[in-house]
């Protein structure tokens, strides 16, 4: 009997992969990583995870796929709803709660457990591919919706400690007369960092994943895959701020969209604070700072490598070859070949021999 296109370890989902449409670029680029990540665990492999420490530094970890998915990959009450809220946190938040990339799901007690933005990233990067291979990074653009996922998990920890989160921020910010005037928060940025980093003092061993960043890696900037070319990262919520929060307390005359997530964040969880509740929707749109909102930020390769540095982003574990054993039964052929990934496996018949 032939095997019907699929992907390695995602059984249950509400994806059906031997529909081309599910094959199409912005699917396929959540989907395979999860698979990615189930294909590590079948090698006895754990994730890289990106952790913050005490001394507010990332730091590198390992991190089973089944604490990064809430169940063991191999059991067959996995579901994963992909492009789903997580609706854990639609109490904290006024209005509709956003979709994340992925939700896992337990069939047996009908309950969400873990909710994951999804990251597909080419290794190098336009602003590394001239570098040294073993200073290679990845561009990560984020999303709004990230922002209002990394507040909610955060705010999970408060939920019965509100009055501890207003002690935390105090009286200070009643000062600032309008929250949609640059002028009137900018002043503002060092201490709303300050305060953020207080409560991931104090919460540091409740962090948990919240961006699965998988790397895959090309021979520079050739349109060849590299023999050692597949790995995941995973950033937990705490670790991730330190891509928008690190640059936001070197800037004191503007603010730029990183520095913008942080008063985004701040905003979200002083008001969670005050009200038990997030106007997520109002403070983005509200908060613009007349920049857009298309996107949260954007952090290119030589900001994100001096985070991910290390032996794995230099030379992932995965092959090329192996490609074939994750997208099963003749996938690649219905791949969408529109992004460079895509577009590399659909035009590489030979990994499939």
């Amino acid at each position: 009997m032939p095997i019907k296109p699929g992907l390695f370890g995602i059984n249950k989902s509400n994806r059906n992969f031997t529909d081309k449409e599910n094959w199409g670029k912005n699917k396929f680029n959540s989907s395979f990583p999860v698979s990615l990540t189930s294909y590590l665990h079948s090698k006895g492999l754990e994730n890289i995870y990106l952790e913050l420490n005490k001394d507010l530094k990332v730091v590198h970890n390992v991190l089973s796929a089944e604490s990064l998915f809430g169940i063991n990959p191999d059991s067959e009450n996995l579901f994963f709803a992909f492009e789903s809220p997580y609706t854990q946190y639609e109490q904290l938040l006024i209005g509709n709660i956003p979709r994340d990339d992925v939700v896992t799901h337990n069939i047996k007690s009908k309950s969400c457990l873990k909710a994951l933005e999804i990251k597909l990233t080419a290794l190098p990067d336009n602003s590394t591919c001239e570098l040294k291979e073993d200073e290679y990074g990845c561009e990560l653009v984020i999303r709004p919706d990230t922002i209002v996922y990394l507040a909610c998990s955060i705010a999970m920890l408060y939920n019965n400690e509100k009055e501890k989160l207003r002690d935390t921020f105090g009286d200070k910010f009643e000062q600032i007369a309008d929250w949609t005037e640059p002028a009137s928060v900018l002043s503002y940025l060092p201490i709303m960092a300050e305060k953020l980093d207080e409560i991931f003092l104090e919460k540091m061993q409740f962090q948990e994943p919240l961006v699965l960043q998988p790397v895959w890696k090309t021979l520079g900037k050739s349109p060849q895959l590299a023999d050692n070319c597949l790995d995941v990262f995973v950033w937990s919520n705490f670790a991730f701020t330190r891509l928008f929060i690190d640059a936001a307390k070197k800037l004191n005359n503007k603010i730029n969209r990183q520095s913008r997530s942080l008063v985004w964040l701040f905003k979200m969880l002083y008001d969670f604070g005050k009200r038990g509740q997030m106007n997520h929707s109002q403070i983005i749109d509200e908060l613009s700072f007349n920049t857009k909102n298309d996107k949260a930020f954007s952090v290119n390769g030589k900001v994100t490598y001096p985070y991910m540095k290390c032996d794995f982003l230099t030379e992932p574990r995965i092959q090329k070859t192996e490609i074939k054993k994750i997208i099963l039964g003749g996938g690649q052929n219905l791949l969408s070949p529109e992004r460079r990934f895509d577009a590399m496996i659909y035009n590489s018949p030979t990994l499939f021999d």
